[in-house]
């Protein structure tokens, strides 16, 4: 084994399209841009579920949702949980590193460790756990210059309202987020390689960019919702007029200052990395230092006139993921790979470039061939799927290689396919094109293939069965994991915050 650091960089709620080494011709990512000139960007990474819990628990094991047993964040579903087999920073502990996690992990329990030696969390709003506060809430009291908290500005942590931040700069939680990470590099083990996730609560709502930033995107232009043919049925004017609203038309203003918010968010957190990046060039410690950027899914913004995430669609599922190798290590041969990738890859590339043995419990496949130029036995396209959540009709199956999506929405038996190649941001359906019927059928076999095997009853193994009326599709390996762990979780229909008990 290396010894070379291992920094992990995750986002939260942020899509793919607004960096500018993924072509964003508005949104300023100098320091981002510049880690991705140095390794490889993937151009059509996937999160295998797009909201949080499910989503990080993928990356977390490097496993996929029904293996983690976490398929959503809704119906039949439950928290993070412990129990896993083999962790990311679980097994990079095993290999003598020094690990810690900053930030949002979203685990449940709140203070479960998974692996990690040490966390220091920032959970926003949520506090599931009895007396549990977070470190940066805790932070934020001790040092705020005035009578306000963390959310006194009046915005939901999921709506699409937008305002500059309120309070002074320092105690924003992007800026918390990067403290505690150098902190950390300061007091780490020296004799020991580190291992340190840096997970970020933004651009995720509230849109709440400092004015610096909110000022800097209200002042340029910015770039419309994309509006498929289809999606009228996303008109809802009761939805829309809920503060946390899923779907909904809202006026022109209203996301131009949602779209400032999380722009300015975005560039925010880029420059908060390149102090991280500062520290260690100081330090002599950036070119042994292995660097992964990605995030847990996307933001909607109106696209489609949806918000928020966990649909198939490019906005939420499609994700940013960049590698940069150790200098040593050699730049890679190749700068944009356009493999489907996913979460699922990270721990096994983290695992390959330091030399340590990846567990059998991985589904996910070491990136670092792609790097290299070495494509071949790549698998063909991902696979993605979320429970239930704000609306039954919108629980989804989808497949994609970045070139063609295909989506199914088991509740309301209706598919869609986009040619993505040719259309990047999903305005035509062409699942009743006759043209593409030959395609529809390919991907819709594909999808009979993934799930037979379940034996859940989502396909007969020849056709897809609609779920209507169906009680959620849940996962044994979650409540397998959770015995395993010492939980009673009790039945799937009552896993809520507090309801765990401890045999």
């Amino acid at each position: 084994m290396n010894g070379y650091n291992v920094v992990l960089i995750m986002t939260d709620q942020h899509r793919f399209d607004t960096l500018g080494c993924y072509g964003n011709p508005i949104i300023e990512t100098p320091y981002l841009d510049m880690v991705a000139s140095e390794g490889t960007t993937f151009m059509n990474a996937y999160t295998p579920s797009p909201s949080c819990i499910p989503a990080r628990a993928c990356l977390l094991t490097g496993m996929d949702p029904w293996n983690t047993g976490i398929l959503g964040m809704g119906a039949g579903q439950g928290g993070m949980g412990t129990g896993f087999e083999h962790t990311l920073p679980g097994e990079l502990a095993k290999q003598g590193y020094h690990t810690q996690g900053v930030g949002k992990m979203h685990f449940h329990p709140q203070r479960s460790l998974n692996g990690f030696h040490n966390i220091l969390l920032d959970e926003s709003s949520r506090e599931l756990d009895p007396e549990f506060v977070s470190d940066y809430k805790q932070w934020f009291d001790r040092n705020k210059t005035g009578d306000y908290d963390i959310s006194d500005h009046g915005i939901d942590w999921n709506s699409w309202m937008a305002r500059p931040y309120h309070a002074p700069e320092f105690l924003h939680p992007t800026n918390w987020t990067v403290n505690e990470s150098i902190n950390f590099i300061k007091r780490r083990d020296p004799s020991a390689p580190f291992f340190l996730k840096m997970s970020f609560a933004r651009p995720h709502s509230p849109y709440d960019a400092l004015p610096y930033y909110f000022d800097m995107y209200m002042s340029k232009d910015y770039i419309e919702p994309s509006i498929g043919e289809w999606a009228a049925v996303n008109d809802v004017p009761l939805d829309a007029m809920q503060i946390y609203a899923w779907r909904g038309v809202r006026t022109d203003e209203e996301i131009r200052r949602a779209r400032a918010g999380y722009y300015g968010s975005i560039t925010h957190i880029d420059h908060q990395i390149g102090r991280l990046i500062m520290f260690l060039r100081r330090r002599n410690m950036l070119d042994n230092t292995i660097f992964v950027f990605t995030s847990d899914h996307g933001d909607m913004l109106g696209d489609h006139n949806l918000w928020r995430k966990t649909y198939a669609y490019e906005g939420s599922a499609h994700i940013p993921m960049i590698v940069r190798l150790p200098k040593e290590m050699g730049r890679p041969a190749v700068s944009k790979s356009y493999e489907p990738v996913t979460l699922q890859d990270v721990m096994p590339t983290i695992l390959d470039a330091i030399g340590a043995e990846i567990p059998a419990t991985v589904d996910g496949k070491s990136l670092i061939p792609l790097m290299s130029g070495d494509a071949s036995g790549w698998r063909e396209y991902v696979h993605g799927e979320h429970s239930t959540c704000y609306s039954e009709e919108q629980e989804m199956q989808y497949l994609t290689d970045g070139k063609i999506k295909y989506i199914w929405f088991p509740r309301k038996d209706k598919e869609q396919l986009f040619n993505l190649a040719n259309d990047p941001y999903e305005l035509h359906d062409l699942s009743e094109d006759e043209s593409y019927m030959e395609e529809l059928g390919k991907w819709r076999q594909r999808l009979i293939d993934k799930l037979d095997p379940r034996g859940q009853g989502l396909t007969d193994g020849n056709k897809l069965v609609c779920q209507a009326g169906k009680p959620p599709i849940v996962s044994p390996k979650y409540a397998a994991r959770m015995e395993k762990a010492g939980y009673d979780w009790g039945v799937y229909s009552q896993i809520k915050a507090g309801q765990i008990k401890k045999l």
